[in-house]
């Protein structure tokens, strides 16, 4: 009986996968050709080639991307080994898919009338469809990799040159990959704003990603010491409905011992806390760090997490 249901959630982790990212990769298409296209930005990765390909030569930008996808996860597979499953595939072949759908119920139409050079045309309204832009691309993707899928192109490139050039960070290669693409939009377009408007969505996008995978809520971690650490952990406990931990410390000055507590808390909380803290002892030393994700009792699941 136990197992069937773990057979049963397991079917039903993958259908939500495969949903997510599906959903994950239309709203990804949906940034790509309403937003950026029309801005003829190139905001790295596969599809920025593919948009510069458009320009040039009034290709499709899904079918370029395919056709660029395709030879990277073969590239991929023989230099990396069959790793990236078929979540991948399905993000690689639903992205292309969904871009070629609205490319041909939508086609590239701006959100607004803009003139023939629409990169200097109105910075205030190009700032604001390039934000939407790199927000939207950035909820698709990183619902897609919440799923432990990526969309590949460029990201295979890092991967690969990742594997011999091991002592740069990953992040580092996939920033210089997109950068090369962003210059080769330069050099085509001869227009100084796009490379910057680009970098922009660049960022937008992989700021909406973090948020994406860690959320929104910021939680605080909180090293507190105090001769009156009793009183306050009571006020963690008793008050906050939170835990937390002792530490043994020792003064660097006068080398005496101390009790320092450890606890981590919701954003919201902390003014709350330190206010009891400054009531009880005004004169505790605390030390407070962002917390970008807290797994355990109170906080997220960790098993959630772990298994997402």
């Amino acid at each position: 009986m136990s197992r069937m249901l773990a057979l049963l959630k397991l079917k039903r982790k993958i259908i939500k996968d495969y949903c997510t990212i599906i959903i994950g990769t239309f709203i990804m298409a949906v940034g790509i050709v309403v937003f950026i296209t029309p801005l003829k930005l190139a905001p790295g990765g596969v599809y920025g080639v593919a948009i510069i390909f458009h320009y040039l030569f009034g290709t499709p930008i899904g079918l370029v991307g395919i056709c660029l996808d395709i030879p990277l996860l073969l590239l991929g597979v023989w230099v990396l080994g069959a790793k990236f499953g078929a979540k991948t595939i399905v993000g690689i072949l639903s992205l292309a898919s969904f871009i070629s759908l609205i490319e041909f119920l939508y086609g590239y139409a701006p959100l607004i009338s803009l003139p023939e050079n629409p990169t200097i045309a109105d910075p205030a309204a190009n700032f604001i469809i390039s934000l939407f832009g790199g927000v939207i691309v950035g909820v698709g993707l990183g619902l897609v990799f919440r799923t432990r899928a990526t969309s590949g192109g460029t990201d295979i490139i890092a991967m690969i040159a990742g594997k011999f050039l091991k002592h740069i960070p990953l992040g580092t290669i996939l920033m210089f990959v997109d950068s090369i693409i962003v210059l080769l939009a330069l050099v085509v377009f001869e227009d100084w704003t796009i490379p910057l408007y680009s970098w922009f969505v660049i960022y937008v996008t992989g700021f909406t990603i973090d948020k994406m995978i860690s959320g929104f809520d910021r939680r605080k971690a909180l090293f507190i010491i105090s001769d009156y650490h009793e009183q306050i952990k009571n006020v963690i406990i008793n008050e906050m409905e939170r835990g937390g931990t002792f530490f043994k410390g020792k003064g660097m000055y006068q080398e005496l011992d101390k009790k320092i507590i450890f606890t981590t808390i919701t954003k919201k909380e902390l003014p709350g806390l330190l206010y009891r803290i400054h009531e009880i002892d005004a004169d505790a030393f605390i030390s407070i760090l962002d917390a970008t994700d807290v797994l355990g009792e109170g906080f997220n699941s960790l098993r959630e997490k772990a298994l997402h």
